[in-house]
């Protein structure tokens, strides 16, 4: 597969504007993909720990958040393949790059570094909502650095980032229906309480039935109150009276 003219022209100029800036912008671009990667585990450890404290869906997701990113990139490399798309440090006549040119048969379309990133940033605001101003961000600087060292077409990162950020989010939403309940089991054993965290207090406590349970009428202050006072009273005063009326009238009849 050949790359369209656009993405092919836009690769020069990153690439050409990339070489004209200092050389510990290099290594940063160079060393910082990798790097940035690194951080996502860190923060999976991170969310998996906070999990600990919260319910079995939120535990769930933490830890269904490595096996959405596995899943991404499985998409992407099966899909690289498939499509064969030359790398644009030799496809490209006059390339220039900052890191170097992969081996060939390693295809350019889609960017497995963007899928990673872009699933991981993903799975990770799915589970902890929070951190998208951090992992997002992240994501696309990543993903863009790919094109700016010049091992990858702008639409390889675009393509890439896409996978990450559709697969990842559906393959974890998919997998909680499978933990949420494998977490609360695990959580009753002592060793499942100490890797996921006890279960949070009061998680799954069923209201009793009858008043005061679910469905029932909150107790009235008012009118309510007095009124069953007052049938209590009556009850108490009338009973004995009826049942002297009863002795009385007997020998009456």
């Amino acid at each position: 597969m050949g790359a369209p003219d656009f993405s092919a022209d836009l690769y020069r100029e990153i690439t050409e504007f990339a070489q004209g800036t200092p050389s510990w912008v290099h290594e940063v671009a160079d060393v910082g993909t990798d790097a940035g990667l690194l951080l996502f585990a860190v923060l999976f450890v991170a969310g998996w720990w906070r999990a600990r404290g919260l319910d079995a869906r939120a535990m769930g997701l933490a830890l269904a958040a490595p096996f959405a990113v596995v899943s991404a990139y499985l998409v992407s490399e099966v899909s690289k393949s498939f499509i064969e798309e030359e790398r644009p440090c030799r496809a490209v006549a006059g390339a220039v790059h900052i890191a170097a040119c992969p081996a060939p048969g390693d295809w350019s379309f889609p960017s497995n570094h963007a899928t990673i990133a872009a699933a991981s940033a993903a799975a990770i605001v799915v589970a902890w909502r929070a951190m998208a101003p951090l992992v997002l961000p992240l994501a696309a600087l990543m993903a863009f650095s790919r094109v700016f060292v010049g091992v990858h077409y702008p639409h390889d990162v675009a393509a890439g980032f896409l996978v990450g950020v559709v697969v990842a989010p559906l393959v974890a939403l998919v997998l909680v229906r499978a933990l949420r309940p494998l977490v609360d089991g695990l959580r009753g054993v002592p060793v499942g309480a100490v890797l996921l965290g006890a279960r949070p207090v009061g998680a799954g406590a069923a209201d009793p039935p009858g008043p005061g349970g679910p469905g029932w009428p909150e107790p009235q202050a008012g009118r309510g109150a007095v009124a069953g006072a007052a049938s209590v009273d009556e009850a108490s005063v009338t009973m004995p009276d009826v049942m002297g009326g009863v002795t009385r009238r007997g020998p009456l009849g």
